[in-house]
């Protein structure tokens, strides 16, 4: 099932319109091209319409804002709604700061979006209003553990079921829901943490996914976070003496790169709740 999400990518290219942050744009943009989608990036309010109106999906991520970003945020959303284009909203460091949990809340408000994705903290904060990330990070006491999973899925489910559209969650144990299903996932490795970006980069990727698989967008989703971990153990399993993070952040791009359907479905470690 996920193996055909992925082939669904290879075989239609979907061009992704990505209004990303300064720290990982190439990152994201190599993603893309790895797993098989055209990347195209821009963020002048006057630009954007007109590209997305030539792509089939639009990434939003929240990192690096600035008004002018923002403003372009705004129209190419309202652009890509207008086209029915799938739209993912990446809160990056929501509740971190004002202007970062605000812009996030306003867009949820404005724009019809189909993925919400983002770590634990980010998403509380949209949910609930609260102020707990660490940065960019996740913080401590709010991360999805085996012991507080079920709690933790049926937020996921409400919180998708209240925006109306899908919700993933990132971290050790990933979360994909809709009001109804969740897909928890068990993959990757703890030191993807030591790279800046693979969660931009599979903000990337997943909206390949879902714009390349529009009649099952929450397996998509899933798919693209079972991808993105298993990547992450391929990778690690490939490091060599002397190699570092930025040789791992290459790895994980590379393992995309040579991952197949057959393997994504063999190595993908999920359930459903």
């Amino acid at each position: 099932m996920f193996g055909t999400c992925l082939e669904n990518v290879k075989k239609t290219a979907p061009l992704v319109h990505n209004i990303t942050n300064y720290v990982t744009v190439n990152d994201v943009a190599n993603v893309l091209l790895a797993c098989g989608a055209s990347p195209i990036m821009s963020d002048e309010p006057k630009d954007v319409a007109d590209i997305t109106s030539i792509c089939g999906g639009l990434n939003i991520n929240i990192g690096t804002l600035n008004e002018r970003t923002i403003e372009g945020m705004f129209i190419a959303g309202r652009k890509a709604n207008e086209l029915s284009h799938p739209v993912l909203l990446d809160p990056v460091g929501a509740g971190a700061s004002t202007l970062r949990t605000d812009t996030a809340v306003r867009l949820m408000e404005a724009l019809t979006l189909t993925v919400i994705r983002g770590n634990i903290s980010e998403i509380k904060a949209l949910a609930l209003g609260s102020s707990t990330t660490k940065g960019v990070d996740a913080a401590a006491a709010d991360a999805v553990t085996e012991e507080n999973l079920a709690a933790a899925a049926a937020f996921a489910k409400r919180f998708a079921q209240k925006c109306g559209c899908i919700v993933a969650i990132t971290g050790a144990i990933d979360l994909v829901c809709d009001g109804t299903k969740c897909y928890v996932i068990r993959g990757g490795r703890p030191e993807m943490g030591r790279i800046t970006g693979t969660g931009c980069q599979l903000s990337g990727m997943m909206t390949a996914f879902v714009t390349a698989n529009p009649e099952n967008q929450l397996e998509a989703a899933a798919a693209a976070v079972c991808a993105m971990g298993l990547a992450g153990e391929i990778a690690f399993a490939r490091m060599e003496e002397g190699d570092g993070n930025a040789a791992y952040r290459n790895r994980i791009i590379d393992a995309i790169y040579n991952m197949d359907a057959k393997m994504l479905d063999k190595g993908a470690d999920y359930e459903i709740r």
